[in-house]
């Protein structure tokens, strides 16, 4: 139980304005101690992390030393023959699959649609949809009723329903997939495919990485120094992975 509380508590920290408001009330609490230099100084601290991340240049720097360790494949056809394909859950709302016209080719940032792509184009004979939640409907049922929206047949899906965190999607899918040694190709967002493929390669999988990516932010050359709310947002989605991998790196 502590353990838990512990790791939510550093994954909240992982936003800067977390972080930054802890820094603000410690300051607080120096300024009550008449330590009146020290609390300015952990106060201009804290305002300056956010406003740090909030910058583009900062943000967009951050996330591609993740983002590029694993390039976008393209064409799913370049892509290797496994035994299954695995998605991870991204907490998406999938509102495109509500519209008529729908099609994998068009959603270059959904990673659905990159599994639908490498399941035709023969890649895999099966595509393992990997979410749980405590819901009465899992992610990966809701995944599962938007990717048939994409071509792919209910026979060909394999649900995982029981995760809460990316080493049980590791852990829970190789099961699926037929235990250790199995060749996957692993689909999650660019920024998640490092921990991910790493945890996957720890409960045995030959892994083959099929990184999506999350957009990029559109600024000119002044607006990229200029703060935004969505790169903050951005930046917390980036430190977050950073700590998570480090965590795994200690574990292991």
């Amino acid at each position: 139980m502590i353990a838990v509380a512990l790791r939510e508590l550093i994954v909240s920290l992982t936003y800067p304005p977390s972080l930054t408001l802890l820094l603000l009330a410690v300051g607080g609490c120096l300024l009550l101690l008449k330590r009146r230099r020290l609390a300015a100084g952990v106060a201009v601290i804290g305002v300056a992390w956010s406003v740090l991340w909030s910058l583009p240049v900062i943000s967009e720097g951050g996330r591609q030393l993740l983002e590029r360790r694993y390039p976008v494949v393209k064409e799913a056809s370049a892509l290797p023959t496994a035994d299954a394909i695995v998605v991870l859950g991204g907490g998406s709302s999938y509102r495109w699959m509500h519209r008529p016209d729908v099609d994998a080719e068009d959603l270059q940032y959904s990673r659905l649609a990159a599994g639908a792509r490498a399941w035709k184009a023969g890649r895999a004979p099966v595509i393992i949809l990997s979410g749980g939640g405590n819901k009465q409907v899992t992610e990966a049922e809701r995944m599962a009723e938007a990717i048939t929206r994409l071509g792919v047949p209910r026979s060909a899906l394999r649900l995982e329903e029981h995760s809460n965190d990316t080493r049980d999607n590791a852990t829970n899918s190789m099961a699926l997939a037929g235990g250790p040694s199995r060749h996957v190709l692993l689909v999650t967002s660019a920024l998640h495919m490092p921990r991910a493929a790493m945890l996957f390669r720890e409960a045995g999988a030959e892994v083959t990485a099929v990184p999506v990516p999350e957009g990029r932010s559109r600024n000119g050359v002044i607006s990229r120094w200029v703060p935004s709310p969505r790169a903050l947002w951005r930046s917390g989605r980036a430190l977050k992975e950073y700590v998570a991998l480090l965590a795994v790196c200690v574990r292991d």
